[in-house]
């Protein structure tokens, strides 16, 4: 059994206060700047908009492995994510990740056990668990009746 997994990336300076990062895994790179705001490229990804990218991928991958294992069918599920950067002491963080979820099911029955499915998510998210921010869970849950079949 394989107690670890290493991930690696690679952020390369191009210009500027922007440059290029790219993953083992991935074939293609990806621009990216500091934030406007921090004197950066508009227009680019940011290394912030990275790590709440990575807790919103992250939170719908959990959820999917989860709703498999669970044997739970929904019809979609789209999750947006909210970074709140404030300065403290120590300079700028992340102090709050509001998660947003946005899942369709198929029958109003599932409703109680699809909540408790994203909040299982939420809480099983290796990223969101491993930031110091806190992270808070606001689903919505909508009901799309599937047309019978004839």
């Amino acid at each position: 059994m394989n107690t670890g997994y290493q991930y690696t990336s690679q952020a390369t300076w191009t210009s500027g206060r922007a440059g290029t990062v790219k993953a083992e895994s991935a074939d293609l790179p990806i621009l990216f700047s500091a934030p406007p705001e921090f004197h950066g490229q508009p227009g680019l990804w940011t290394p912030e908009h990275f790590l709440i990218a990575a807790v919103a991928g992250c939170f719908v991958t959990t959820f999917i492995a989860i709703a498999e294992l669970s044997k739970f069918e929904f019809v979609s599920l789209e999750a947006s994510a909210v970074g709140l950067l404030e300065k403290g002491e120590g300079g700028f963080q992340f102090s709050r990740v509001t998660i947003r979820p946005v899942l369709t099911i198929a029958n109003d029955s599932d409703r109680e056990r699809a909540l408790r499915l994203l909040e299982k998510a939420e809480r099983s998210c290796l990223v969101s668990r491993s930031l110091r921010s806190e992270v808070l869970l606001e689903p919505t849950i909508s009901v799309q009746s599937l047309a019978p079949v004839a």
